[in-house]
This record gives structure tokens, sequence and C-alpha cells, in this order.
């Protein structure tokens, strides 16, 4: 009989005695456990498991579930005599970031605080004990939302310290979304100040911590060692190119086709869900699907950017709009399908992210926007070149609808095609003009528009023209053809309808012959006439009368459109 798929749980003990649908990840447990490694740190993208992981290594450890094997029951780790007796035997401390998203410095810092100071409101009874000194309870009455830095600094690695005294046991501790609020930091511009207080936290908890036995933490990202982790020389890193741990989190093919059988899709369903949802690859484990999607469509039977659509994509936007002509060119070739090379680090240094231009690949990576298709060269300056490309057709849907959504609030961009087939220039001038008012600053990365405003927005508009032209067009930029470099062309899948070819110049009154923002027009529209941008379209078999040519010409947040 299937079991009953629900959504979203991420709770272990209730997956289990509801018998809802699980796939059995408890061989995790033991091949972490023989690692003997003293802090771990597990990188994935969102929803692949690792909350759900996380809350199993806190059932089957914690003497606060002791005695209560039945929830292993059946599971693979419960076929072994000596682990069905490590069950229920350690204090464990468990916490997650993941839902601090706060937009300033001091807003995180107290919500960490309250989750500190929520964890030790459990642990009230140890005040009664009679080894509390009155030290330690001065030190508790300290703990809230509020405390100062040096005794948030210190929390967990206290409360470790009284639980040993407790139990006799050193602690495990597992953190689960570490980096939640520090990419939050990085969006909203107070990164210096939460890694300050992040890294002493860390520090006391997981590195001059005496009490702690095992330390578990995952997250989506490697922030660099020297953000947060200094000193950490005891940390175990598994990012996603790592062998260690690649099939415990997120689905194998394998258990995809047999969780299908078992919900009863015919065999025709593995080929959909397989173009949708396949295309993580970790360590040497490819065919990897995420865990959110499937168990979407197991319910629903309806394909969607389930997965994409559960994320908060304003790191990703910011990054991709904000980027300069070359990386916009390149987001333009994995819309289309294509793939590109850059050098990835897995450590990821966001504040480096702004002036990096690969950095932003090696985020995506990271994420699970983006695989490796192939290695191309093992080094580059210590750093591998990845050849990338879309994990899949769920990922290209997000982007082209993030893409659609930069322009949506001036318009459809097709409302801007339409009026361009029809040569209506005032209509054209009259979007551009708009857009163009408002949007210099939007793709640029500062206030005011840089010196490259003009290019950034320019390779923006374009991917706007992919993403809602794909269809019926084949929308290129910035490639040879005559005499020179074109800007943008479309042309048409169907031949006998109109194709376009568009120009894009700044005005420069130290340019001859510009002595107005027509004048810079103009020259646009000569250069497609002198360079003979229209060759191979005509070489395509588009006729000449079918060829629409386009001038556009800017100056500051003004926009002028010319055509003959």
């Amino acid at each position: 009989m299937a079991r009953t798929v629900a959504i979203g749980i991420q709770d272990f003990e209730k997956i289990r005695i509801n018998q809802t649908f699980y796939i059995d990840k408890t061989a995790f447990i033991k091949e972490w456990w023989e690692t003997n490694d003293d802090v771990t740190l597990i990188t994935r993208p969102r929803r692949f498991g690792k909350t759900l992981n996380m809350d199993m290594l806190k059932c089957f450890f914690s003497n606060e579930y002791a005695g209560r094997g039945e929830i292993f029951d059946g599971l693979s780790i419960w076929e072994n005599d000596e682990y069905r007796k490590l069950q229920g035997t350690y204090p464990v401390i468990f916490l997650s970031f993941a839902g601090i998203k706060q937009i300033n410095y001091d807003q995180a810092r107290k919500a960490v605080n309250q989750k500190l100071t929520d964890i030790y409101n459990r642990y009230q009874w140890l005040m009664k004990e009679d080894w509390f000194t009155q030290a330690d309870k001065d030190y508790y009455a300290r703990i809230n939302s509020n405390m100062e830095d040096a005794d948030a600094a210190i929390t967990l690695n206290k409360l470790c310290e009284w639980l040993y005294r407790y139990y006799g046991k050193k602690c495990i501790i597992l953190l689960d979304e570490y980096d939640t609020p520090m990419q939050e930091a990085y969006i909203h511009g107070f990164w210096d100040e939460l890694v300050a207080y992040t890294r002493a936290l860390f520090n006391n908890t997981f590195k001059t911590n005496p009490s702690l036995y095992r330390g578990v933490i995952t997250g989506i990202t490697r922030i660099s060692k020297e953000s947060i982790f200094s000193d950490l020389n005891n940390l175990e890193v598994i990012t996603t190119t790592s062998e260690k741990y690649a099939q415990y989190f997120g689905f194998t093919e394998d258990e995809v086709y047999a969780a299908l059988e078992e919900q009863n899709y015919p065999d025709s369903a593995r080929e959909d869900v397989k173009t949708w949802y396949d295309g993580f690859t970790f360590g040497s484990i490819s065919d990897i699907y995420n865990p959110w999607s499937i168990t979407k469509y197991l319910s629903t039977g309806k394909l969607d950017t389930y997965w994409a659509n559960t994320s908060a994509n304003g790191l990703v936007g910011k990054l991709i709009r904000e980027g300069d002509k070359d990386r916009k060119m390149e987001f333009e070739k994995l819309l289309k399908g294509e793939c590109i090379e850059a050098p990835i680090d897995e450590q990821i240094i966001f504040n480096q992210l702004d002036t990096d231009k690969d950095a932003v690949w090696s985020l995506l990576l990271a994420s699970g926007y983006l695989k490796c298709i192939k290695i191309i060269r093992e080094h580059n300056e210590d750093t591998p070149v990845y050849r990338l490309t879309l994990t899949n057709l769920e990922v290209r849907k997000m982007f082209e609808k993030m893409v659609s959504g930069w322009f949506k609030q001036y318009g459809s961009m097709n409302e801007f095609v339409n009026a361009m087939f029809k040569k209506d220039l005032r209509s054209m001038n009259y979007y551009m003009n708009k857009v163009a008012l408002t949007t210099f600053s939007y793709f640029d990365s500062g206030s005011a528009p840089s010196d490259e405003a003009p290019e950034r927005f320019y390779h923006g508009f374009v991917l706007g023209l992919l993403v809602d032209n794909a269809k019926n067009y084949i929308i290129t930029s910035n490639r040879e053809s005559g005499f020179g470099r074109y800007d943008v062309i479309m042309e048409p899948k169907d031949k006998n309808k109109v194709a376009v070819i568009i120009e894009f110049k700044v005005y420069d009154k130290e340019y001859d012959n510009e002595d107005e923002l027509s004048d810079t027009a103009d020259n646009a529209l000569s250069q497609i006439d002198e360079k003979q941008y229209a060759e191979d379209l005509l070489h395509r078999g588009i006729p000449e009368d079918n060829i629409l040519k386009y001038g556009m010409a800017f100056q500051g947040k003004k926009c002028l459109i010319k055509t003959r």
C-alpha cells in the first residue's frame, strides 16, 4: 500500500510515528559516527533534507529519546545491534538559524540571542542541582535576547559544560542552516558586524569547548574560513563535490523511480520527472533529485517549479541584475541551454561577490542552480575551472520568471516587441524611456548609474527579450556578422516573419557628427549597414524587406530610437 506523501515535514519523529512517505537515509548516522570527525560542516542546496537529517541525528543520539528505538524500527540503522545500544545515550543541543532573516544587525543579533535563550529555558531545571554555583546562576540570569555579546559568545560552551557535569558525557551540537543570517547580512549591508558576532560564537562553541564531543553544521554555502571559521582547524568540510555522504542528501534516481512505482505512477512519468528535477551531482554520484519537488509531484501529479519557488532568490537576482555585461552575457548563454566556463572556489567570500566577477558562479553552483558538466583544468591559480550549465528545466523556468519580473512593472516586454514589429516608434520610445528612466540604477549596483550603467541595462534588456520571445525567435547578442559585432539580432524561426537588428550607442559629445542624441541614433543605424550586420540573416533566407533595423541612443537616462 502506498504511503501518504506529507509535504514539508522536517520532524523525523512525526514522520516515523505517522508512517508517512520517507526514504531511508539512516545509514548516514553510521557513516558519520565512524569518521570520528570533531566538527563536520555539510553544505547542500536548500530543501535537500539537511534539516530532516539533523533532526534524525537528534532523535538517534539524544538522551531525551532514550528508549525510543521504535522510531527507527525497520530502517537500516536498526539492523545493527551495536547502534541499537548507542541510541539515546548523549546530551544533544539542536538549533537552527533557518528563520533568521532580519534586515539589520540589531534585529539579527537579537534573533540569534533569542534562539540561544529559548534553548536555555529548556534547561531551567539545572539550576536546582547542588553543583550549580551562584556564578552559574548569575550567568544564567543574564541570558536573554538583549544580552551582551561576550555572554552570547559562550552560551553553548557553558551549556555543554553544565550538561557534561550532569550526565557525565560530553555533548553533541547540531547547528542547522548556519549561513542563513550571513546571506541576509550581505544583502542588507551588515556583513562585517554579524561576522564578528558569529566568529566569537562559533569559536567558543566548536573550538575552545572541552565539553563538546562531536558537532555537525549544515548550510547552503561554505563561507570562507577567514570570515567565521577562523581557528577551527578541527573542521571537516563536506561540499557538493565531496565524496562523503553524497547519497544522503537528496534522492537518487533509483529512489525516485521506486517512489513513483509505489505511488502508482506510469513508467512514462519517469522521463518528465527526470527532465524537470534531475541534474544535481554530489561527489561522483550524478542523477540526484531535489526532494521538495519530488514529494510535491508525488502528492499532486503536476510538474511545476516547486523547489525554485520556495526560495528567497533576492541575492541571486541582485548579483545577476547588477552584474557587468560579461556576467549578463554568460547568463544569456545559460538561459539558452548553453554552457559557460568559470573558475570555482567553494569557499564563498560574500564581501567579494560585488568585485569578483566569477564568485557568483561559485554561489550559484553551491546553491544548486548550476551543475558541473566537466572540470576543464584541474587547477588555474589553485582554482579549478568548471564547465557549467543550468541544473534542469525547473531552474531555467525560475530564472526566466525572474528576468521577466524585472520589466513587468513597466508593462510586458512583448508590448515593446509588438510595437517594434509594427515600426511604431512612438510607442517604442515611450516604453523605452519609461523603463530606462527607472531601471538604470536598478541594473547597476549603486544609488546612481555608473559609467557602465547603459551596458548593464542593455544586457539586462537582452535577457528580457530572450525569455519573453524565445519560443518564436532565436535571439543573439554581441556576435560577429559581416565586418563587426552587432548588439542584438532577433531571427524568426518562421522565415516568413520579420527579423530585427538593434544597435545600441551612448551619446558622446566628443564623437564626430554627434551634436545631439538624434545624431547618435543615426550613427547606430549607419553602423548596422556599414558593418553589414544583416549578412547572416540574408544568408539564412530572410528577405531583406523583412529585416527591421533600429538604432537606440542613450544619454544619461534618456533614450531615442530611430529606424529607416
